[in-house]
């Protein structure tokens, strides 16, 4: 800017193209300064507007100089405004970039900063459907070897309005909208919070799956019907489920490739095989209910079999197809944030179309067999009341058993849209990550069997018990 400065020399404001990069030049006076308007139109022209003037109505970006930005320069010896459009900006990383691939550079030859009276830079005709956007300026300062990390949001306000967004920034340097993948109604402190809520529920979840296993194994295994091995499967993929999540961001720290890659592969796989034995729990509850003997050839190894084989076939073909590494969740405000660094799919459209999409299938047929379950258990309920005495309690019990088993709770995923999107994202934090701890919980007190239980058993059909009774060693 010091040299187009020499050059213009006698010019108060000057059009500047230098290749694709277009932008304005404008000299600073020593007095009688004033609020100064830039427009850049859709057609690829470039004005100065004074305060009277109205902004065109084409324009594509707008930036409003404030009177104190143009005094603070010329106190510190600054000549001039200098404005410019950098295009076919690439994107920052696999899943961010820039609106209109382009950033916008605000000159004045020295250090302004902690303006009261704020830099208004409006961009419109922004599609923000699916998208986090937030407006983020250049730190050359920052240290750290992601470029990402660079672009901050210190100093600037986010407004959006429609389709216009404005940027209010108490500063200068480089300014852009950065584009990233997520919902912009969620906040930085409740991101913070469910992730605080998903660490402590998996935890949780992960010690008592374990001691579960271990009364398994060590304890009752040979008790173990086919009910309680596809529970010990479930229990299995859960496990490893909760451990790759809690071990994933301190693999994603380390920036090693190919450590990410095999992590995120593993996570995807437990997440997939978790839905596969949800889907197995219904199979075999379907049976149950419909008394389809399970006597066929090797029945347990054809149930494992699938249980574990079709989530490795979508794993490896994402390796194959390298579409596993390190990627950045972002807040509201768009900044990466190191605590949600995670080794995943960076293929966003991917991600949604294999593991929605996948776990949609299984949802249908899992909601399907509890809502056939609940009409079995109520009208067994209605018809023992007079004999059994079958308590409110135990039928609730039933129900929330089964509602974990079958994963039902995974279903609220589909509510996060609109007024739902935080309830939703609350709940379905807590159901899941707890959901270790819920199931464990289940399979400790269905497993007891107490003389009440037994004489009911003793009473009742085969037919009706295999309808009533939830528990895995029925």
């Amino acid at each position: 800017m010091s040299i187009i400065a020499d050059l213009v020399r006698n010019t108060s404001t000057a059009i500047i193209k230098i290749g694709k990069t277009q932008g304005v030049f404008a000299k600073l006076t020593q007095q009688n300064e004033e609020n100064k308007n830039f427009v850049f139109t859709s057609s690829g022209d470039v004005k100065i507007l004074s305060e009277s003037n109205n902004l065109a109505t084409d324009y594509a970006l707008s930036v409003h100089l404030p009177k104190e930005a143009s005094e603070m320069a010329v106190k510190k010896n600054g000549s001039y405004i200098g404005i410019l459009v950098f295009p076919g900006i690439p994107k920052i990383n696999a899943t961010s970039s820039f609106f209109n691939d382009q950033i916008l550079g605000i000159e004045m030859g020295v250090n302004i900063s902690n303006l009261s009276e704020t830099i208004n830079i409006q961009f419109t005709n922004v599609n923000t459907t699916g998208l986090s956007v937030s407006c983020v300026s250049w730190d050359g300062r920052s240290n750290q070897p992601d470029g990402a990390h660079k672009w901050i949001t210190d100093g600037c306000k986010t407004i959006a309005v429609n389709s216009s967004i404005t940027c209010q920034c108490s500063h200068l340097t480089f300014f852009a909208i950065l584009m990233s993948p997520g919902n912009k109604n969620i906040s930085s402190s409740d991101l913070k919070t469910l992730t605080q809520i998903t660490k402590a529920g998996c935890g949780i979840s992960l010690f008592f799956l374990g001691v579960a296993l271990f009364m398994h194994f060590l304890v009752r295994k040979t008790k173990a019907s086919e009910a309680v091995k596809i529970l010990m499967n479930l229990f299995v993929a859960l496990f490893f489920l909760n451990l790759c999540f809690l071990v994933n961001e301190s693999i994603a720290k380390l920036k090693v490739s190919a450590a990410c890659v095999a992590m995120a592969a593993a996570l995807h796989y437990s997440m997939l095989a978790t839905f596969t034995w949800f889907f197995m729990q219904a199979l075999h509850l379907y049976f149950s209910l419909h008394q389809i003997s399970t006597d066929i050839k090797y029945y347990m190894y054809k149930i494992c079999l699938s249980g574990w084989v079709i989530p490795a076939l979508f794993v490896i073909g994402l390796l194959a197809s390298n579409n596993y590494g390190n990627m950045e969740i972002y807040d509201d405000n768009g900044t990466s944030v190191s605590m949600t660094s995670r080794c995943w799919i960076t293929d966003s459209t991917l991600h949604m179309g294999v593991n929605i999409g996948y776990y949609g299938i299984v949802f249908i047929f899992t909601l399907t067999i509890f809502l056939v379950a609940v009409v079995q258990i109520t009208k067994f309920a209605s018809k023992a009341d007079n004999r059994d005495k079958v308590s409110t309690k135990k039928r609730l019990f039933s129900l929330l058993g089964l509602f974990c088993l079958l994963g039902i709770s995974w279903g609220f995923a589909f509510f996060s849209y609109g007024p739902l999107l935080l309830p939703s994202f609350y709940i379905f934090t807590i159901l899941n990550s707890f959901q270790g701890f819920f199931l464990f919980v289940y399979y400790y007190f269905s497993s007891r069997i107490r003389p009440e239980d037994r004489k009911i058993s003793e009473n009742s059909s085969r037919a009706t018990e295999n309808v009533y009774t939830t528990s895995p060693y029925a």
